[in-house]
């Protein structure tokens, strides 16, 4: 089975013409054969298959018999039907609205009642809304919720949470659309609507398919030999996954968070492939970043490794842009190592900023960061401002500043 998927994604690959290596690896992590990378149509499956015949072709190591370390967890999926229409008007998955990650399956009319964000807010008039909706039959509350005053907006998503125990949610909003991965299943949908809400009528009729399942995941693992025997380590990580399909026609493709982390991670196997260092070096693709860090979570409890042979450990997350730098997480935690950084960049002028941003659980160096290993999370700036949207393609990536990001990586290596 896996043969057969690597070959479908490579004959695909190899079809297109000659380009940037990291542009050829992020097409074909975004193609529709790979699904978004997520839990329909064995999309992370297939991503794992093709990271490991890539890493083999590149000449890494493996440990013990395969490249793959298994894991499993629970996700909620939507791998088919997704219809949400209002009279003749099909509004389109991806484009015009999201489902929760936590929609139950559904199908069924929806007979909403309009609300403010104030009338939540206030409880007196909560509990007004709650008996209008058991008195006349509604099962569905539509919020516009960019009326909602930034410093209530934490209480709000608290009340809906709530609400959403007993009753549909549709949440109006002209902000840009932007989905996940979850682990449960709400008893009610949610949606969130890009629509005004003074243009639409009360009444909708939604269909989806969504299924909460245990699912099988796998890091894929390869490593270089330093140039002397040590057990120093150098870990480079980046996670592959991403949110897969939200029902049968719209995926996300993913290209910027992390098909461009995957392209960076081959480059640099191929680099230190052919110019080994005086570490050894792990390369690690996680799964399961996108459902809460847990590939990482993983490793770090199972590692493969001695985790106090780790010297450091760098992570790449959204690597497609640069026009404006980098950003390093635990910058302020690791100054020594930042400062190398910096002073590599001022001599080779390789990037227009490094910045600096103290420690976050937004990457998979956290769990790492957690267990005591020096660690840095690096993601590029740009033009390119798509994130977990159905926008966020390979064609919309610049790879302005890959190759010069790719020399100071492999500086910043050879003098840690």
């Amino acid at each position: 089975m896996r043969k057969l998927c690597v070959l479908l994604v490579l004959i695909w690959f190899t079809a297109g013409i000659a380009q940037h290596p990291a542009k050829k690896y992020t097409d074909t992590l975004c193609s529709p054969y790979l699904h978004g990378r997520g839990y329909v149509s064995q999309g992370e499956s297939l991503a794992s298959a093709y990271i490991a015949d890539e890493i083999n072709h590149i000449g890494l190591k493996r440990f013990k018999k395969n490249w793959f370390q298994s894991f499993n967890f629970t996700v909620n999926r939507f791998p088919g039907e997704l219809i949400l229409q209002q009279g003749k008007h099909q509004f389109k998955p991806g484009v015009d609205y999201l489902v929760d990650p936590s929609c139950p399956a559904f199908k069924d009319s929806l007979y909403g009642i309009k609300c403010t964000p104030e009338q939540l807010l206030d409880a007196h008039n909560r509990n007004l809304l709650i008996k209008e909706l058991t008195l006349h039959k509604k099962n569905c509350v539509l919020i516009d919720v960019d009326a909602c005053p930034k410093d209530s907006v934490r209480s709000l998503k608290r009340y809906l949470a709530s609400l959403n125990q007993s009753f549909s949610i549709i949440e109006l909003t002209k902000q840009k659309l932007t989905w996940s991965v979850s682990q449960i299943q709400s008893p009610f949908p949610r949606i969130t609507l890009h629509a005004d809400i003074s243009t639409l009528a009360d009444n909708f009729f939604f269909q989806v398919e969504a299924e909460l399942i245990q699912h099988s995941s796998s890091n894929v693992i390869g490593y270089i030999k330093s140039k002397k025997r040590t057990q120093d380590w150098i870990v480079l990580t980046a996670h592959y996954d991403h949110l897969g399909r939200m029902g049968r026609e719209t995926y996300f493709p993913g290209a910027n968070d992390n098909a461009s982390g995957i392209a960076s991670l081959f480059t640099l196997a191929a680099y230190f492939k052919s110019n080994p260092i005086d570490k050894n070096i792990l390369f690690v693709a996680f799964a399961g970043e996108e459902a809460g860090l847990l590939g990482s979570k993983y490793f770090v409890e199972h590692p493969l490794i001695p985790l106090k042979n780790i010297s450091f450990l760098l992570n790449l997350d959204i690597m497609g842009s640069g026009e404006e730098g980098i950003t390093v997480v635990n910058a302020t935690k690791h100054t020594a190592q930042f400062q190398l950084l910096q002073d590599i960049n001022t001599q080779h002028q390789y990037l227009h900023a490094i910045k600096s941003r103290g420690p976050a659980a937004n990457s998979d160096h956290y769990w790492f960061s957690e267990a005591g290993v020096p660690a840095f999370f690096i993601y590029t700036m740009g033009t390119n401002k798509n994130y977990h949207d159905v926008y966020d393609t390979s064609d919309n990536l610049s790879f302005s500043a890959f190759d010069n990001l790719q020399l100071l990586i492999r500086t910043f290596f050879e003098h840690l």
